[in-house]
């Protein structure tokens, strides 16, 4: 994207040069991203009264970018952002630093637990506000998404044929995606699948649920064990669809749900595993690969150290929990 016509008066108007990456892109998804600090309301104000303009002609906010269209942009104020609201500068180095990898298509971070895939919802700024205040020449935008609590490969596309290139492999299931997660408890099998559909619900209070039921949409997991510890099992989650909160889910329902998990979870269990050093949900998103455009990619995180220090103290702690754990549940 390139900037043709740039006054010196900060709030001129501007003719910019579409480029390859916001080609096949909805006018007024790219001009949220174009007009950082700008309420929407005021995007669908300029497109309705025809200010913004492609090519010349007047522009509906479903109108379709390509690649060398001119759009015009008009003079737009933009708030002034609050001392002390932008990303904090550690943060934007903690994201920065965990890219495992990037080429002209995509960029790969190894996601720190605890740092949301996007604001919103209590949260200032996610990994893609963040990368975007570290890259702010670039064009990136988030492909798919992993909970607060999850660590690991996250991807992101630096281009819009990227972008939906990689999300129409993931609507059609050729994506594939592996876990690293912490079952409590024994399964008796050590490789199962659970089928079991799932369905989304909102809280009063603006808590995301979700739950097993027969109307729900469909949901599979692949669960092979990876190791075995004291009243808990190491296992590797493969996704069969991509549900929201599906491993977790999927755990509890056969009654082995994820350590650490403070929605899911057993909360006497989780209180214990605290005591021997996991602050958080045990899961990892430790692997990633598919196919676009002819091009194979395959992306895999390591396990974090907070985990595996963790699985050490469970290795020679966990005796007595093991004792606990077989009064009071019966294996699966």
């Amino acid at each position: 994207m390139q900037t043709v016509t740039s006054p010196d008066a900060p709030h001129g108007v501007r003719q910019v040069e579409i480029g390859p990456e916001r080609d096949g892109q909805r006018i007024d998804n790219a001009l949220v991203t174009m007009l950082k600090g700008v309420p929407k309301s005021m995007i669908y104000r300029l497109l309705r009264t025809g200010q913004v303009r492609v090519n010349g002609k007047r522009a509906k906010p479903d109108t379709r970018l390509t690649a060398g269209d001119m759009l015009r942009i008009p003079p737009v104020r933009v708030a002034e952002r609050p001392e002390g609201k932008g990303p904090p500068t550690g943060q934007v180095t903690q994201v920065a630093e965990a890219i495992i990898f990037e080429d002209k298509h995509f960029l790969v971070i190894d996601k720190p637990s605890g740092v949301a895939s996007h604001g919103g919802s209590g949260v200032s700024h996610g990994a893609i506000e963040l990368l975007r205040a570290a890259r702010p020449q670039e064009h990136l935008e988030l492909v798919h998404r992993l909970d607060r609590d999850t660590s690991g490969v996250l991807v992101f596309a630096k281009t819009r044929a990227a972008l939906v290139g990689l999300q129409a492999e993931i609507r059609a299931g050729t994506v594939t995606k592996q876990y690293l997660c912490l079952m409590v408890g024994h399964p008796s099998k050590a490789k199962f699948d659970v089928n079991a559909p799932l369905m989304k619900s909102i809280l009063q209070g603006g808590e995301r649920m979700v739950r097993v039921t027969d109307s729900g949409k469909p949901s599979l997991t692949f669960f092979r064990e990876m190791e075995q510890y004291p009243g808990a099992r190491l296992m590797q989650a493969t996704l069969g669809t991509g549900r929201t909160h599906q491993i977790r889910v999927h755990a509890q329902h056969i009654g082995h749900p994820l350590a650490g998990d403070p929605k899911y979870g057993d909360k006497d269990m989780n209180r214990r595993f605290k005591e021997m050093g996991l602050n958080r949900l045990f899961l990892h998103a430790s692997h990633m690969s598919f196919e676009v455009d002819g091009r194979a990619y395959s992306f895999s995180a390591p396990m974090p150290d907070d985990l595996k220090d963790f699985l050490d103290v469970l290795s020679v702690k966990g005796k007595r929990l093991k004792y606990l754990l077989e009064k009071s549940r019966t294996d699966f």
